[in-house]
């Protein structure tokens, strides 16, 4: 990791500094950082929002929230430390001369500017930004997901921001991609023999990858009812798992090196079209169910949309490396448990010797990638010792985990993604080029349901979607819990 003292920020400039993202998750990130002494010394922070507060008040404010979210003691005593830094300016991010004259006095220094706020607000702000001198090298401009509700309007949203400031200086956000366990899918990959021999179509079978929620739409419904699950989850997060899990080795670990990489990935997926809608995808809203043994209400959208709280594809991706295997791309709101995991399962030998069980019966090594809500490496392999030890040619399941408590506390995604932002380090971060790509594959999925017709499924809350969803889902979390 830089060390963001080798390459000091002097101001943060946090755009949507009293909503719930910036509230619960970015000054909680910035109060840990603070408490361990990782951000520059002289670092100023500078919320804007839309709210009427002054600096008082929204110290005020803040106090109590990160108060909620200290984890200890050490890191409590850092609040006021934190907040001495804190400045706060109402602003309508609409009017970029309001913008403009919110940040005027902030020039003379590197400016890091975090877009916390809906999408359809980048340009006025960037472009305040802008007028200010505030995106001037080597300032840099960080934005939140989601860039663009379908490929036009991304590639109207990356023109604009391109138009404001470099390439390399900006920095779009897939929280997913700071968490500790997705950066090791890149060290288990190609740090370890036994894993790079087997990661290809001559030995894997199929790539499950499933990001479940138990959670469901609540406060986010105006968003979610233009988005839907396939927008919401599979575009962002889905694609930027599938990309680490199928990328080529990278010739370095040098940002741009990698996303070479991702992007190639993601251009080799193959699109959908009408007739393989319906056999290889799947889209359902949750009803009413019970999650964790309380009733919860079914989603129901507003009126005049059609959003999908459950989507799965099968995709392919059209290259040398995987050509023919299967990837089951799965994300749901509402199933029975909180859960990203990344199944590999591999094909069987080419020869079977045992009695029990037979050839067709006998479960395939999986190799398991938890990624949360705990982080655990499972690997499962067949063997006798498992069975009678009379029973020398009778195989039965071991699953051995391959993860090991390391004791050290993780940061969570944001905290990384803020020192690598705050030091130049764009490898965690999404590029132009990837967004395109992702959006491409998307458009045709979404293209291929309209073209269709592609019914809408429903399922109860807290099943793993509804009966069809066995065909995307891994065989780990086929329990009779399927409708």
């Amino acid at each position: 990791m830089i060390d963001p003292h080798a390459c000091p920020t002097t101001t943060l400039l946090l755009f949507g500094a009293t909503g719930d993202l910036a509230q619960r998750y970015l000054f909680p990130s910035l109060l840990r950082l603070h408490a361990d002494g990782l951000l520059p010394a002289g670092l100023r922070i500078r919320g804007l929002a839309l709210s009427a507060h002054d600096d008082a008040g929204f110290a005020d404010l803040l106090r109590q929230r990160l108060l909620e979210a200290a984890p200890d003691a050490q890191v409590a005593a850092a609040i006021e430390g934190l907040l001495a830094r804190v400045q706060y300016r109402s602003v309508d991010l609409s009017d970029s001369a309001a913008v403009t004259a919110a940040v005027a006095d902030v020039g003379g220094g590197t400016c890091l500017s975090y877009l916390s706020i809906p999408p359809a607000l980048y340009p006025s702000t960037a472009q305040g930004l802008a007028q200010a001198g505030a995106l001037a090298a080597p300032s840099r401009l960080m934005l939140e997901k989601p860039i663009g509700s379908d490929g036009a309007s991304a590639d109207a949203l990356l023109e604009q921001i391109a138009g404001l400031i470099e390439e390399e200086r900006t920095y779009r956000v897939d929280h997913y991609l700071g968490k500790a366990a997705v950066q090791n899918l890149m060290a288990l990959r190609f740090g370890n023999t036994l894993l790079e021999a087997v990661w290809n179509r001559n030995h894997i079978e199929s790539v499950h990858i499933l990001v479940a929620e138990s959670g469901g739409v609540d406060g986010r419904s105006a968003y979610y009812a233009q988005a839907g699950a396939l927008r919401d989850m599979v575009q962002s997060h889905i694609l930027q798992l599938l990309a680490l899990v199928a990328m080529e080795p990278p010739v370095s670990l040098q940002a741009d090196r990698i996303r070479d990489e991702k992007v190639k990935v993601l251009r080799s997926l193959r699109p959908l079209d009408p007739k393989t809608a319906a056999p290889l995808t799947l889209r359902a809203r949750y009803g009413a169910g019970r999650i964790d043994g309380q009733d919860v209400p079914g989603y129901v959208p507003p009126a005049g949309t059609d959003p999908e709280t459950f989507a799965a594809v099968t995709a392919h991706i059209d290259n040398w490396r995987w050509a023919g295997v299967p990837f089951h791309l799965v994300t749901g709101k509402r199933l029975p448990c909180r859960s990203t995991q990344v199944v590999i399962t591999l094909k069987p030998v080419s020869h079977w010797l045992f009695d029990k069980p037979s050839r067709g019966q006998a479960q395939p090594n999986r190799i398991t990638l938890q990624l949360q809500p705990n982080e655990n490496i499972q690997l499962g392999l067949l063997s006798s010792l498992a069975g009678p030890e009379w029973g020398a040619l009778e195989l039965q399941p071991l699953a051995l985990e391959l993860s090991v408590p390391t004791g050290q506390q993780r940061r969570i995604a944001y905290e990384r993604l803020f020192l690598d932002a705050l030091s130049g380090n764009s490898a965690l971060f999404v590029r132009a080029d990837e967004v395109r790509a992702a959006w491409a594959w998307t458009d045709s999925v979404l293209a291929a349901w309209q073209q269709a017709g592609l019914a809408m499924g429903s399922y109860p809350a807290g099943q793993w979607g509804p009966q069809r969803a066995a065909q995307f889902l891994p065989a780990n979390l086929l329990e009779p819990t399927l409708p």
